[in-house]
């Protein structure tokens, strides 16, 4: 799997102002068997959409991290790493802090399944990175700072839950 961030120079450029934080804390729906024996990190390494997100994670030193605790992770898919200029994910790639700084920002402690994210319109989860992520509802889908699109959920592991979302999140600096 792959993380990146939107930077303008050397600035990075958040989406959105984060209003107030809420936690997410759901009770464990049933899950699919095929993924509900392995962990989040398996999960997502089971699946070729997330190769950037996986060697990101690798290079970042989380995937330990995703193997304990419960988690609802936003994660992109390569194709949302490759809306970025390559100058962009570079610069994140090289710099392990800010590569935890942006990887974080799409993790959220506790199980959310979409049924739970959808009563969230309107209001900020507080992610891992310890900024919030604004949750808005528009014509039935599920927006994180007004454009990244929630593509698929309930995606679940052992450990938690995954939604795929279109664009990568990017953290205030």
């Amino acid at each position: 799997m792959r993380t990146a961030i939107v930077m303008l120079g050397a600035s990075i450029v958040a989406a959105v102002s984060i209003v107030a934080a809420v936690s997410i804390v759901a009770p464990v729906s049933s899950a699919s068997t095929s993924t509900a024996q392995k962990d989040i990190a398996q999960v997502a390494a089971s699946s070729p959409q997330f190769s950037t997100l996986v060697s990101l994670l690798k290079k970042a030193g989380l995937v330990g991290a995703l193997k304990q605790g419960t988690y609802t992770v936003f994660a992109p898919t390569n194709a949302a790493f490759a809306k970025l200029p390559k100058s962009t994910l570079q610069a994140v790639s090289t710099d392990r802090a800010l590569l935890k700084k942006v990887l974080t920002y799409h993790v959220v402690k506790g199980k959310a399944p979409a049924a739970k994210v959808v009563t969230l319109d309107g209001k900020s989860v507080k992610t891992l990175e310890g900024q919030g992520v604004r949750v808005s509802i528009r014509g039935g889908k599920v927006y994180l700072n007004g454009s990244s699109l929630v593509t698929k959920t309930d995606i679940m592991a052992s450990n938690g839950v995954i939604h795929v979302i279109n664009r990568v999140l990017i953290p205030k600096s």
